[in-house]
């Protein structure tokens, strides 16, 4: 599923092309995605100018005045822009039409993503209000891991993809994150030093740079706004590369399962 450098990729391919823009009207073909989609979001958007386009987590934000459409993209959505005449397919379910005569589409095959419209402020959303920071920010490093940490006895991979601890670090992030940091995957979270904290806050800030930088990591459905696919898989040091060599020191990478998620990770440079 799309994660943090896929959502942050998305909102600054689509950035350009709708701020300023005005809203010329919003077909809404069907609205069961994960929620319904609401009817103030074609009632309300309609008529509107999008001011900003942000991102709080993987959530998009598109400020439109006093109100905000709030977008996730699942776990195979896609925001594109294209000519409002463009044909749609079968899962393409929402068009923000622009008075340009283009549209913002989104697209989402296996329908997990969603479509929301707030009047209050978006930070304060249900969804969004209880978010732990965001990882590139200055308010997360490894002094916050370590005091959050505490003495639990949660595996650190858990750890770090809860979104009470960071936000939009998902699994093939922490695992190339962890790998980095040379911690295993399966320690205890209150069981890492305050030191080896500020290890792993510096390598998921440099892992999800580089993965923006490459427009995110293409593995199933992911395309970026522009229908490109993200090129960090090809960076990769652990993630789907079990039974590969480790470019580090040559063992085999090890693949388990943690809370039904693959992990991967190297038995000896990992610790």
């Amino acid at each position: 599923m799309p994660e943090l450098p896929e959502v942050e990729t998305t909102r600054r391919g689509i950035e350009p092309h709708l701020v300023g823009r005005g809203v010329a009207e919003v077909w809404v073909r069907d609205a069961r995605l994960r929620w319904p989609v609401p009817d103030a979001l074609a009632d309300e958007l309609a008529g509107r100018r999008i001011d900003q386009v942000q991102r709080r987590a993987k959530y998009l934000l598109l400020r439109a005045g006093d109100g905000t459409a709030i977008v996730h993209l699942g776990m195979s959505g896609s925001l594109r822009i294209l000519d409002a005449d463009e044909p749609p397919g079968q899962h393409d379910h929402v068009d923000l039409v622009l008075d340009d005569g283009r549209c913002l589409r989104f697209r989402d095959p296996r329908r997990f993503g969603s479509m929301h419209w707030t009047r209050r402020d978006p930070l304060e959303h249900k969804l969004l209000r209880e978010l732990g920071p965001e990882p590139l920010g200055a308010l997360f490093n490894g002094g916050w891991l370590h005091a959050r940490a505490g003495r639990r006895k949660v595996a650190v991979k858990q750890f770090l993809m809860n979104s009470h601890t960071v936000v939009g670090v998902g699994n093939i992030y922490a695992s190339e994150a962890l790998h980095r940091a040379g911690i295993d995957p399966r320690r205890a979270a209150g069981r890492i030093s305050a030191v080896r904290y500020e290890r792993l806050a510096a390598a998921v800030k440099e892992t999800l740079t580089e993965a923006i930088a490459a427009g995110g990591t293409t593995l199933r459905d992911f395309l970026g706004s522009d229908g490109n696919p993200g090129y960090f898989r090809q960076e990769l040091l652990v993630y789907d590369r079990a039974g590969a060599p480790c470019e580090t020191c040559g063992r085999a990478i090890e693949r388990i399962v943690q809370g039904a998620r693959a992990s991967y990770f190297c038995p000896s440079c990992q610790r």
